[in-house]
């Protein structure tokens, strides 16, 4: 007993009053781990909020735009009495951010609710089943084709937003050809965003940013052409490589051990496995009148200028009138939209308490200031590098404006007789916004569209960020150099 006793104090005199050896150092050691999105958001908040005590007040003069849209003065900017946020303030900064973001956040309901109508009707099953076994010897095919189709559409009508759309449809499809979740979010947001930066014939970046800065709209489309390919192609090199890794080995995906993956494996990855299945006539009409559907969304948003609004009210109709085709009942399909609002809360949640950040910084009248400081930065770096700054100043104030034509509005005015002081030529300086605003729309958790992207593909944003980090890195490369090209040529498109 007396030997056994020794031991313990043995070790406690070699390692002193009880110090744990190395191994034990080892075992009891924690990975750094993400905060929760809701604890970051409300960080960046407070932050904000804090800012309004340091950072002086300041105003500019809003003035008619293009389309009857408001825009800023840049040569009204004044500093105008202090506004700090109070605790009141501060308190009531996620309620109204979930007010102002309101399209969003039940655009995310409703969208999440219709989907699952639609698959408790079974179509969606027998579509993935179908086209399953149609790739399922060249699976990897689907990506570039997705890819190639998604970013186009955005490049040239600029609805980045519509990979809220895809992301539902593609999701199944892409476990069942034994992928996951983060590859079916990045091939409809990588896609649209390559698509939407380079906006060839974006109405909203492009032809609002030319608008703007006094150029002929749409001009300078062949560097802009150049930029969709290389951005594009750089993309779906980048989500193929993850999706193969992830297919060669399941283990090494970044929803592996995530209980909500794990249901969606085993809902769609038996389509190989079993035998084919085979639609009623009922579901054959339903899956006609889906179809017919989608038919009016891509009619509304190319010919009616539809937006998030009018595609949350066809898609109410639309998951009831495909759900009364199938043979769904009426409390079915109450309960299928039930069951979607559930699965997207998270996310829909999200939208608007990441809004909370710039209702702060307007509260706190320090927006324009912001504006104001960031057209000093980039008018204080070397002429070579002035194109830079342009573009490190847009990405930065993405954060707190990520709406495309937003950010056009407030820096643009600003941005484009600033380039004419520095040696930049405007076309130059609208394609650094271009680049800052649209390459970061899927960083930011500030992005409403994207953090309701990523609760429908069931993708948190701290795994989102391990994947997407390095191909940001990539494509903020490409993005210099394309302007570091622009500005030693002069380029005026």
């Amino acid at each position: 007993m007396a030997n056994a006793n020794s031991s313990p104090s043995g070790a406690e005199s070699l390692s002193g009053k009880g110090a744990m050896t190395p191994e034990a150092d080892v075992k009891t050691s924690k990975p750094f781990e993400m905060p929760h999105i809701y604890v970051i958001l409300f960080v960046f908040s407070a932050i904000a909020a804090l800012l309004t005590y340091i950072v002086p007040a300041g105003q500019y003069d809003r003035v008619p735009g293009p389309n009857g849209r408001t825009t800023i003065d840049p040569d009204s900017f004044r500093i105008i009495e202090s506004t700090p946020v109070g605790l009141q303030d501060f308190m009531l900064a996620i309620p109204r951010g979930l007010m102002d973001a309101g399209v969003v956040v039940f655009f995310t309901f409703i969208i999440g609710g219709m989907f699952m109508v639609l698959r408790r009707t079974g179509i969606i099953e027998i579509g993935v089943d179908k086209l399953t076994r149609r790739f399922a010897h060249n699976s990897i095919v689907v990506i570039p084709v997705l890819m190639v189709t998604f970013a186009v559409i955005a490049t040239l009508i600029g609805t980045q937003e519509l990979a809220l759309v895809y992301v539902p449809v593609i999701l199944p499809l892409m476990i069942a050809l034994r992928f996951d979740s983060v590859t079916a979010a990045g091939v409809a947001l990588c896609a649209t965003t390559a698509g939407f930066t380079a906006g060839v014939l974006n109405p909203i970046n492009t032809g609002l940013g030319q608008q703007l800065a006094g150029l002929p709209v749409f001009s300078g489309m062949g560097l802009r052409a150049a930029a969709f390919v290389a951005i594009l192609l750089v993309g779906i090199v980048y989500v193929v490589r993850y999706a193969m890794k992830v297919r060669n080995n399941p283990e090494l995906s970044l929803m592996h051990g995530d209980a909500a993956e794990a249901d969606k494996r085993k809902r769609y990855l038996h389509a190989e496995d079993e035998g084919a299945l085979s639609a009623t006539s009922r579901q054959k009409m339903a899956a006609v009148a889906a179809l017919g559907f989608f038919g009016i969304l891509v009619w509304g948003v190319l010919e009616r200028n539809w937006f998030m609004m009018e595609m949350a009210g066809l898609f109410v109709i639309m998951g009831v009138v495909v759900g009364l085709i199938a043979g769904l009942k009426t409390a079915d399909i109450c309960e299928g939209f039930n069951d979607g609002f559930r699965d997207v809360l998270v996310g829909a949640f999200i939208c608007g308490v990441a809004r909370a950040v710039a209702v702060v910084l307007e509260d706190g009248n320090i927006m324009d200031t912001l504006v104001h400081g960031l057209g000093g930065l980039v008018g204080g770096f070397p002429s070579m590098l002035s194109a830079i700054g342009m573009f490190v100043s847009q990405l930065g104030f993405n954060f707190v404006i990520p709406s495309g034509s937003g950010q056009a509005l407030v820096t643009m005015p600003i941005m484009a007789p600033l380039s004419d002081l520095v040696g930049v030529t405007r076309q130059t300086a609208v394609l650094a916004y271009q680049l800052g605003d649209g390459l970061s729309n899927i960083l930011y958790p500030t992005s409403g569209y994207f953090m309701a992207t990523l609760a429908l593909a069931g993708v948190g944003w701290n795994k989102w960020i391990k994947f997407f980090v390095p191909l940001f890195c990539i494509w903020v490369a490409i993005a210099m150099a394309f302007l570091i090209y622009a500005q030693s040529t002069q380029w005026v498109g």
